[in-house]
């Protein structure tokens, strides 16, 4: 809205007539100035120097025309009668008709019609109509009669009813829906309720009416909750609740899918408390699982306390080994641990692909905060009810869903309470017996059969165990050091390790780290070391019969592969005909000339200057004193030609520039 307002706009949007805005101006109510109107002078009076109330009926109007100026256009209902309405129509007509006939047919119509109204209101003919009209007056056929003579238009006679017209489309003042919706559609989510009082008490601070009812509020925001579900889902709940309850989602068929096709993988944190095999406390250990879309069945799981690429790679070796083939997908979680690189990536350190490349995979991940689009998760749902509530050592998901025991003053759950805490192993027995049970249930994708017999069937013909045990090491890059490859803390070593220096890829298993496989970084392979294991340190003296055997056997061995080296070192000599290099002259050392200083023969001087010993000392005398005679300008010039004075200063000049 601009600074400036005419007389006439002021009165429109304060409710008042012109003359009494300009009686203000000469009461110099308003700050005024004057302009050149289409008539003459005219007034304008400045908006910012109005009171607040005069102020917020005018952010109202700017407010109100920017909404008309965006508005879309409301399309007009169209009037059609509903079904029920139209059978009560024509149950009238009918009614009247039958009225009308009864009273042809008597000498005194007016006493013949309330007969025909007394016999009906009994229910003793037309049943029919009096199941649809019920009981009627005789002033209201009368009304019915009236409505059809002349024209015979049944549908004079529809119920003037507006069919809940008002409570489908309530209305609310401009200034009251603006406040009412900026308070409902906001992220804070305000019960409708608190809005109302809100909006009316807002209203009532800036001077404005609110002449609806409370009970209106809330059938206005029914409604705008109804026609902009949408709308009222993505401002008070965010974007994921629009997915999850609004946008429709996507039917898949899982007809064209066989057992084995597709895994589908998640972590989920199990609501039951196991020991900590490290530190024997109780925990809540996580269960990484691996379900066949097709049967529905967890093929292959792994329990460790947290999730990691271990657990993953272990619950992939046992569902493959359980389904006795190599799936096509793992449709799996987007999480750090799925992602990692042993899964997925190139390791350039180490030359090698992804586990999942080298099974030949292909991996599959889901949408980040996106559940409904993986199945296991709804098996993972059926676990907490179907087993985890089962256990006495269940904690709950959450604060909310933890058992009576675990909470304050609950003196009898807590007494009554069984203390069992199973450790992994036993996790796992009980586990079994319930994917025994689960397999029993009907297999929702295939009618008919179970969710065990659709496994059974879809199973491949059984895999090499070696190779994918190989193929599903864990790989580290290692430095070949004097004793093999130290790795956690305990040395391997190979013969074929002998003589190598660098780093090399290793490949290991958690489960048997008694060998690692080694390979260059290229990817060949190179050996099997075996662990270390150390020997008796006095062996001889203080160890057994097995301790001495593996004390000579490692001192032949150092001696065996020393002779080995002096062996091949001379072979190699000779065959690339190598030989020691004869010893030549020792060559002349060219000395630096030093450069020759005379002494001064020039007899003793007798007019008072110094004896000088050298004749450079002469030179810098004259430099500081200057010259007596014409002999010692003669000198000075001979001197500086002498290859002592070259040698000297020239050098010393040569150095000056040089710094």
């Amino acid at each position: 809205m601009k600074d400036w307002l005419t007389v006439n706009e002021l009165a429109r949007i304060q409710g008042v007539t012109p003359r009494a805005i300009r009686k203000g101006v000469a009461n110099n109510k308003y700050v005024v100035r004057q302009v050149n109107g289409k008539k003459g002078l005219m007034y304008e009076i400045f908006v910012p120097a109005l009171n607040e109330t005069t102020q917020n009926l005018i952010d109202f109007e700017k407010s109100k025309c920017e909404i008309e100026k965006n508005r879309e256009p409301v399309l007009r209902k169209n009037s059609i009668t509903p079904p029920h309405a139209r059978q009560i129509a024509l149950a009238r007509y009918d009614l009247v008709n039958l009225w009308v006939d009864y009273k042809k047919i008597s000498e005194n119509k007016t006493q013949a019609g309330k007969e025909f109204i007394d016999i009906y209101n009994d229910g003793k003919i037309y049943s029919y109509l009096f199941n649809i009209l019920g009981k009627i007056s005789i002033g209201t056929i009368y009304r019915w009669h009236k409505a059809i003579k002349g024209n015979d238009d049944y549908t004079k006679l529809i119920p003037n009813y507006d069919y809940g017209e008002k409570e489908s489309n309530p209305q609310l003042t401009h200034e009251e829906e603006l406040v009412f919706k900026s308070l409902l559609l906001t992220p804070n989510k305000t019960n409708i309720g608190k809005a109302t009082k809100l909006a009316k008490y807002i209203l009532e601070k800036k001077g404005l009416e609110s002449p609806s009812s409370e009970r209106n509020f809330r059938r206005y925001a029914e409604n705008f909750k109804r026609n902009n579900y949408d709308k009222w889902i993505l401002a008070r709940e965010g974007q994921k609740a629009l997915r999850d309850k609004v946008q429709p989602y996507i039917i898949r068929d899982i007809s064209k899918l066989e057992v084995g096709d597709v895994l589908v993988a998640d972590g989920h944190r199990l609501s039951v408390q196991c020991l900590n095999p490290f530190t024997g406390r109780p925990c809540r250990p996580t269960l990484i699982g691996y379900l066949d879309w097709k049967s529905t069945a967890l093929v292959g799981y792994e329990i460790m306390l947290e999730e990691n690429t271990q657990a993953i790679s272990s619950a992939l070796r046992n569902s493959i080994i359980n389904l006795g083939k190599i799936p096509k997908i793992c449709y799996q979680d987007n999480g750090k641990a799925f992602r990692a690189k042993f899964f997925t990536g190139d390791l350039h350190e180490s030359g090698i692909n992804g586990l999942f490349n080298k099974l030949d995979i292909t991996p599959v991940f889901a949408q980040p905060y996106n559940a409904r689009a993986k199945v296991i998760e709804r098996f993972f749902r059926e676990l907490q009810d179907g087993f985890e509530r089962l256990l006495p050592s269940f904690v709950g998901s959450s604060i909310k869903d933890q058992p009576a025991y675990m909470k304050r003053n609950e003196k009898f759950h807590k007494e009554h309470h069984i203390q069992f805490i199973p450790t992994i192993e036993e996790l796992s027995q009980m586990l079994e017996a319930y994917m025994r049970f689960h397999r029993t249930l009907k297999c929702p994708n295939v009618k008919g059969k179970t969710i065990g017999e659709v496994l059974e069937e879809g199973k491949g013909s059984g895999v090499d165990l070696e190779k994918l045990d190989d193929l599903m090491l864990s790989c580290e890059i290692k430095n070949i050091q004097r004793n093999g490859i130290r790795f956690l803390k305990a040395d391997y070593y190979n013969d074929c390790l002998y003589g190598l220096k660098g780093r090399v890829i290793i490949k290991y298993s958690l489960s048997d780290l008694t060998k690692i496989k080694i390979y260059t970084l290229k990817n060949e392979f190179i050996c099997e070391a075996q662990r270390v294991i150390p020997i008796h340190p006095m062996a001889n003296y203080l160890g057994d019969i097995k301790d001495q055997e593996e004390l000579k056997f490692k001192l032949r061995q150092q001696k065996r592969l020393e002779k080995q080296t002096v062996k091949e070192l001379k072979n190699y000599l000779k065959s690339q005909n190598i030989k020691t290099l004869d010893w030549q002259e020792i060559p002349k050392i060219e000395t630096v000339q030093q450069p020759k200083i005379t002494r001064n023969i020039d007899p003793e001087p007798t007019d008072g200057r110094p004896n000088f010993e050298f004749k450079y000392q002469r030179y810098e005398w004259h430099l500081q004193n200057g010259f007596e005679n014409d002999k010692d300008v003669t000198w000075f010039k001979e001197y500086e030609l002498s290859e002592e004075y070259k040698q000297i200063y020239r050098k010393e000049k040569n150095e000056a520039c040089i710094c």
